[in-house]
């Protein structure tokens, strides 16, 4: 059974090292998998998958070039449309005001909002919405396309006040960054009391990732960290955030074979917890009152 990749950037030669465990500094490992030319090892302390060894981060952040463009363009309405519903189902007020849902405030801030259609869709249902996006030419583009004001770059160059949002989210970028602690101690701080986290990332805990490993879709070399629900709950909660609600979807990818597996395998998967992707709602604070991504004490 061939993998189904999803698009990663092409092969560059760039300079790398290792690294230590990004959440618990921990240096040890208990398990590696290879993919196309690169691998992954898991931390033997706290269970985090990192890419090992690491790419440099400034030729990372080179990859997000015009190609990468023409690959989100060709998909934002997918994408804007997958997320919209992945919102809604962590319970996140995707139209502020509707059925007297309280949000505390209007301010969203989208981080990695790519060519800015998810971002202006939550503005047309009443978000003050806005953006940051590493890619300059995505950034260029969302503010062409939608009038949206995004700033080009990192979250930590932005350099927004404290408490500045009432909502921040981030969908399929915290597995890309090399400090995934700090993003999220960042988004505390520019969070209002209360406010709200979306983070949407891929599984490692998912029933495709234990079936193909290496051959995962999802384990591509763009990808620098891999969570699993309990992973990312606590390096959330290391930062002050607890879960409020989580969903996962995704168990036959697309294209693979037999088809017929497909509808069973994905309600199987969104049931059990176990899907490709997952979506987290946490809050700023407090102590979480949602429910695990599935039954028991989850998995590593």
């Amino acid at each position: 059974m061939p993998g189904v990749k999803t698009f990663q950037t092409a092969p560059r030669e760039e300079r790398r090292e290792g690294w230590a465990c990004p959440a618990c500094g921990s240096p040890t490992e208990d398990r590696a998998i290879r993919s196309e030319g690169f691998g992954f090892v898991r931390c033997a302390r706290c269970a985090l998958w990192r890419q090992q060894p690491l790419p440099d981060p400034e030729a990372v952040r080179l990859r997000y070039d015009q190609a990468y463009l023409s690959y989100e363009l060709a998909r934002q309405e997918e994408f804007r449309d997958l997320e919209l519903r992945s919102l809604a189902e962590v319970g996140f007020p995707v139209d502020p005001g509707a059925r007297g849902e309280a949000t505390g405030g209007r301010a969203l801030l989208d981080v990695g909002c790519a060519t800015g259609a998810l971002a202006a869709a939550l503005r047309e249902r009443g978000w003050d919405a806005r953006g940051v996006e590493v890619s300059a030419v995505m950034a260029a583009r969302a503010r062409a396309d939608f009038g949206l004001e995004v700033f080009a770059g990192t979250l930590e160059e932005a350099r927004f006040p404290d408490g500045a949002f009432d909502a921040v989210h981030a969908s399929h970028l915290i597995e890309h960054l090399h400090d995934p602690a700090a993003f999220l101690s960042e988004c505390f701080r520019i969070l209002a009391p209360d406010g709200m986290l979306v983070l949407t990332t891929p599984n490692v805990r998912s029933f495709q990732f234990l079936l193909r490993g290496g051959a995962w879709r999802s384990a591509i070399r763009d990808h620098l960290v891999l969570f699993s629900d309990r992973t990312l709950s606590a390096l959330a909660a290391r930062s002050g955030f607890s879960l409020v609600r989580s969903a996962t979807w995704g168990g036959w990818p697309v294209g693979s074979r037999p088809a017929f597996l497909k509808k069973p395998l994905d309600a199987a998967a969104k049931r059990l917890g176990v899907g490709d992707v997952m979506c987290l709602r946490f809050r700023k604070g407090g102590t979480g009152g949602g429910a695990s991504l599935a039954p028991g004490t989850g998995a590593r």
